[in-house]
């Protein structure tokens, strides 16, 4: 069952149109990654949902009702840009946003405790939120975001100023609201968070969706003969395009496409002469190797 639908939705501003002829479905329980370049109409779009802007034309369905002020209770939103009162305190500001979303501030306050020992946030429940650090923000506009239990929750680069540990952290924490019937829509540019975390993705650019669809069924159609390779040494041979058509050096490892009739066999023999080789995999095309492709075609 789809608790979003956005059927051809679109939105100029004068000359420039933001988003063109917009349509995806979000079923309820998953996680749905909104991707796109800069610019491309993400948050266009996820304002359009929030009811803070109105399409031009088409219809975005919320739980199978028209989009409306009403709605918005069963929404959570994680801006990118924070919106915290910085002189209020932690307990209130959560209360606050509770109460904004018709939910009794006895009752939020309750689940704020709760949340932010979740969070390990506990001990700075009284400190005012300008001395918590740009990471606590961020966990506490997260709280804010979901503390009125909403249905849908949109959230737009999520693990923004937060190290490894607290990364890990708030990804659980998705997960355990997914499992518990959440449906949340994932906007961010962290590909690799997006191949963990999302079973169908819509990425536009321009204002338009130029892929979407299942994650697993998108992968497949760009093939699957990839290869990724850890290496110690001088590689000159990635630059020989009668072996290798295309290939990204991150440093530590690179990811390969072979030439054409060069299989993955004949270039581990080849690289095996040249340099020492740590890991050598064949697999999936990445997802941050797909969002260049698709994008720059």
């Amino acid at each position: 069952m789809a608790i979003l639908k956005l059927k051809q939705i679109s939105k100029a501003y004068e000359e420039v149109h933001a988003v063109k002829e917009l349509s995806f479905s979000v079923d309820k329980g998953q996680i749905f990654g909104l991707l796109g370049p800069n610019g491309a109409g993400k948050t266009t779009t996820i304002r359009m949902i929030m009811d803070i802007i109105k399409p031009d034309s088409g219809t975005i369905e919320i739980a199978g009702k028209l989009n409306s002020g009403q709605q918005r209770d069963k929404i959570g939103y994680l801006p990118e840009e924070r919106g915290l009162y910085k002189k209020m305190k932690v307990i209130d500001t959560i209360t606050f946003f509770g109460e904004i979303k018709s939910k009794p501030a006895r009752q939020t306050q309750a689940a704020a405790v709760q949340w932010l020992e979740k969070l390990e946030l506990l001990e700075w429940r009284d400190k005012k939120v300008e001395e918590l650090s740009k990471g606590m923000q961020q966990k506490l506009q997260f709280i804010c975001t979901i503390i009125h239990n909403p249905e849908l929750i949109i959230l737009d680069e999520p693990f923004s100023g937060l190290d490894p540990v607290n990364t890990n952290l708030l990804k659980d924490v998705m997960l355990d609201l997914k499992n518990t019937g959440a449906t949340i829509i994932f906007s961010t540019h962290l590909m690799e968070q997006v191949e963990k975390l999302c079973e169908n993705i819509c990425l536009i650019n321009k204002g338009a969706s130029i892929l979407q669809g299942s994650l697993k069924e998108i992968k497949k159609g760009f093939g699957s003969n990839r290869i990724r390779m850890q290496y110690e040494g001088a590689a000159e041979f990635l630059k020989d395009q009668s072996l290798v058509a295309q290939y990204d050096d991150y440093g530590q490892y690179v990811e390969i496409k072979p030439a054409d009739n060069v299989s993955p066999q004949q270039l581990l023999k080849y690289a095996i002469d040249r340099v020492n080789v740590l890991e050598f995999k064949v697999s999936e095309p990445s997802l941050n190797e797909i969002f260049i492709k698709a994008v720059k075609n």
